[in-house]
């Protein structure tokens, strides 16, 4: 196999060698795996070569080679301006996606980060590179206009190019870019055509803009930041993917660590070189190994057994006498293990970022020696970018996402050697960047949730000084504003661990929405999950808005509820709600809505609904069907976007039973007290909420069964057929008063107060039948409907279509009283409520929801190409 000289394509392209098709190994290999590929590429002949890189497994025509505009894995994350670290989620099995790092297929477990479209291998997790979406400002970050942010590879096969219309994805290999903003598609030769600026794509109105974020996150870790729950990670496997153990028939496998800090992790790369590799020969495969685009002789390998793995004399050898034979490396023995270091140097070449200063050059490169120090590199370098010595200071990015803010009088060549010993891939991602020293007050928005309700500000106040030791007061009764990083921190972690009246304390990092900010047509969705609604699709959903959207707006319901996203969104003028989850999730964020409104500067905003419940008859009224099925998240988002605004009713239920129960607290006999509840659908009692409460208390006792649509609707059939031959006097047992009239009920076994035209997953139980005694039901026409049902068997009639129910009375004010214990059930929520009266009137302001709009979506080509801005010809240059 021949070899062609080092040389630099583009913006530090990989060393490329020549592979021939003629040899027999690569003949066989080449016609397993990539015979598809290069015919759908026309090329079919065996004479024509092809390339490889020796760092990354970047594959390319002889002829393509001029056209490679992606960067290499080893210099990648010298490439980006500002770094912000990922957001693995759990590792898991991903189907025809591919590594970024080693750009191989993802054929066992991987990691996936929640926020952008990157994949890596366990083994490769330590080399990705921190190129993840900018989505708040941090620190001294002040940014107007975005640029589109590329993301190479993992598209569909059927994805085409916005430049020159043809295919640029693959299902075989890592090909095309695509923007993470936008979602624009795009070939490598072909998206530095367009233009750079991103104006967000089609969903600009919808999504909550980089610049209008504030969130100072030095303490905290990106997973808080965005509210994903952390999971516990591998760490990076022992065995990696550049050799594998044992010996071959000429070559040698060897175990390479880098520096201190993988030593003392045990972690460490294999290399395979030939046993009669010279010194220069085994640097570079070790350097390659770690994807460092180094020259090799700036480093050496140090030896030592098993026996001294962690002494401390062998890790001090940094300063020993260099070799200088260039001989084999192996003589006699086989050193077990490897170190790479660096050999010392009197003097170095550093880059200086001038970071969020407004300046016209990306960097400045300094020589500094022995005596150089902060401030003696910030006096060269000022006057080059044409500054006065004024409040500056240098920080260093150690591995691109490590703060660290230098003294004035630091040796800067000493910082370097430290870390350089702690690891050589940590040397050479470290940054230096000159900013401005602007003393600006500190503020971290801790929300603590779990605290008792209805309480004064003052007993909460007393609450988190007793429990959290919180010296700061606190704005409010839930959200504390920490002036200082470490007093955050410390509340945070301890809030994790806290519980007040047996219930435990959360804790949320939420940002600052810099509303003055917002583009005037801008209407940001505050989206809500809840991952264990319905088929448990909440999940995949989470990450699927965090990628199409800003991930500070979209909000995980059992990390805090919905609070933490209200109080995140108060100063927004104007603002839309998306509910992914059932009924009951609906009416938990509406709830809610109206503890907060009083706080909100958008008093009143639309609420949508993305179905993921067992019923989800709320959504069937306002045509977002009967439950999520896998449809495209993008278009989702275009038809909440595209709703229409309606009016609805809500119902305040207030439960005031006479019976009296056992304290826990003397044992003496007291009153049960007053409870209030919210209604948006149904309130029923008897049979129909008996059946709910079966439901609820089999998926108590089983709750992992609980995962599909289907499976919940046979477990209702399963305790309907149970009580088929139950019957209950629910007429004798209970007395309706409507409107300050009494009305007598008819022999029936439930009675349902229906607010919506769709009960028990669709089934019309008021009918559409012509009555001259009721008006029309609406559901902002401030009246519930009241029906009655005689038993299992009618209720199975209803949801068949074949019969409706008895209609009884229609009103805006009710009295139940209850003689006799009875199931009762609002919302889907059932419970035994004892004697006593029930009261049932109109809450408060009528909400605004988002009905989807019958008109659908102009097909103006294939979903990817909707997904994007068509961009003109002028545009991009032609």
């Amino acid at each position: 196999w021949g070899r062609f000289p080092s040389k630099t394509l583009q913006t530090g392209s990989p060393r490329w060698r020549r592979k021939s098709p003629a040899e027999g190994s690569f003949r066989k290999w080449f016609l397993n795996v990539f015979d598809l590929l290069w015919k759908k590429k026309g090329v079919t002949a065996l004479k024509h070569a092809c390339f490889i890189s020796t760092v990354c497994n970047f594959m390319s025509h002889e002829k393509c080679l001029k056209h490679v505009k992606v960067p290499c894995s080893c210099i990648a994350s010298s490439l980006v301006r500002i770094p912000v670290a990922h957001c693995f989620g759990p590792p898991g099995h991903y189907k025809r996606k591919f590594c970024t790092v080693c750009r191989k297929q993802l054929e066992s477990l991987a990691f996936r980060c929640e926020v952008c479209e990157l994949h890596v291998h366990t083994d490769c997790l330590p080399f990705a590179c921190s190129d993840c979406r900018q989505c708040h400002q941090d620190g001294h970050q002040d940014h107007d206009t975005y640029h589109h942010h590329w993301r190479e590879g993992n598209l569909s096969s059927s994805a085409r190019c916005e430049v020159c219309k043809k295919t640029c994805g693959s299902s075989e290999v890592l090909s095309g870019m695509r923007c993470e903003w936008c979602g624009i598609l795009a070939h490598a030769s072909c998206y530095i055509i367009v233009p750079p600026e991103c104006t967000f794509g089609r969903l600009r109105n919808m999504i909550l803009p980089p610049n209008c974020v504030r969130l100072v996150s030095r303490n905290f870790s990106k997973m808080h930041c965005f509210r994903i729950s952390e999971s516990l990670q591998t760490e990076p496997g022992k065995d990696s993917e550049n050799g594998k153990s044992g010996f071959q028939c000429s070559k040698q496998t060897l175990k390479i660590f880098d520096g201190n800090d993988a030593v003392k992790r045990n972690q460490f790369r294999l290399i395979s070189v030939p046993r009669i590799a010279k010194s220069e020969e085994v640097v570079e495969a070790a350097l390659r190994a770690y994807y460092v685009n180094d020259d090799q002789q700036h480093y050496e390998l140090q030896t030592f057994s098993q026996q001294t793995l962690f002494s401390d004399d062998i890790i001090n050898r940094n300063d020993a006498p260099e070799e200088t034979n260039p001989g084999p490396v192996f003589r006699e023995a086989v050193p077990e293990a490897w170190i790479i270091r660096a050999k010392s140097k009197d003097h170095e070449v550093i880059r200086i970022y001038p970071s969020w200063l407004k300046v016209g050059m990306a960097y400045i490169s300094l020589r500094i020696d022995k005596e150089s120090t902060t401030q003696t590199v910030i006096k060269e370098v000022l006057p080059l970018l044409g500054r006065q010595v004024s409040n500056i200071n240098v920080i260093a990015f150690v591995s691109l996402v490590q703060r660290m803010v230098l003294d004035d009088q630091e040796m800067i060549l000493s910082r370097l050697r430290d870390i350089r010993k702690t690891s050589i891939r940590q040397m050479n991602q470290t940054r230096f960047y000159i900013v401005e020293n602007n003393k600006s007050v500190v503020r971290v928005n801790l929300f603590v949730g779990g605290l008792p309700p209805q309480l004064s500000a003052e007993e909460y106040t007393n609450i988190l000084k007793d429990d959290l030791a919180i010296k700061s007061k606190s704005n409010s009764a839930v959200v504390l504003e920490m002036s200082c990083f470490s007093e955050a921190e410390r509340i945070y972690m301890l809030a994790k661990d806290t519980t007040v009246n047996d219930k435990q304390l959360t804790a949320t990092v939420i940002p600052e929405v810099l509303h003055t900010k917002l583009p005037q047509n801008c209407c940001p969705l505050l989206v809500f999950v809840n991952p264990k609604s319905g088929g448990l699709k909440g999940r995949d959903l989470l990450y699927s808005f965090r990628k199409l959207l800003n991930p500070h707006q979209v909000f995980e319901l059992t990390n805090g509820g919905p609070l933490p996203g209200f109080h995140t969104f108060s100063q927004v003028p104007y603002f839309r709600v998306l509910v992914c989850g059932g009924d009951g999730t609906v009416g938990w964020v509406l709830g809610a809505l109206e503890e907060i409104r009083h706080r909100l500067v958008c008093s009143e905003p639309s609420v949508a609904i993305l179905p993921l419940g067992t019923g989800n008859d709320l959504g069937r009224v306002l045509r977002w069907g009967a439950g999520y099925s896998g449809e495209d998240p993008y278009s989702i988002l275009i038809s909440v976007d595209e709703a229409d605004e309606v009016l609805m009713d809500r119902w305040t239920i207030l439960l005031d039973a006479q019976e009296a129960v056992e304290s826990a607290e003397n044992g003496i006999l007291e009153p049960e007290p007053p409870k209030i509840v919210q209604m948006n659908n149904y309130c029923g009692l008897g049979i129909d909420a008996e059946l709910s409460l079966g439901f609820h208390h089999a998926r108590e006792e089983e709750p992992g069964k609980f995962n599909s649509r289907f499976h919940n609707k046979g477990v209702y059939v399963k305790v309907g057929l149970q009580r088929i031959n139950h019957t209950r006097n629910l007429h004798k047992e209970i007395k309706l008063q409507v409107d300050q009239h009494e009305v007598e009920l008819p022999s029936i076994e439930g009675l349902i107060f229906i607010n919506i035209p769709s009960w028990g997953s669709g089934a019309d139980l008021w009918g559409s039948d012509h009555d001259n005694r009721f008006e029309k039901p609406r559901i902002d026409d401030g009246l519930l409907e009241v029906v009655g049902v005689t038993g299992v068997v009618h209720m199975g009639q209803v949801q068949g279509g074949l019969r409706s129910g008895i209609r009884i009375a229609q009103g805006s004010y009710f009295r139940v009283t209850l003689l006799k214990p009875i199931p009762v059930q609002v919302d889907g929520e059932p419970w035994i409520q004892p004697p006593g009266q029930i009261i049932i009137s109109v809450a408060g302001p009528k909400v605004h929801m988002l009905k989807k709009s019958k008109q659908k979506q102009k097909k103006t080509g294939s979903l990817k190409e909707t997904r994007t801005d068509s961009v003109s010809i002028t545009e991009v240059g032609h």
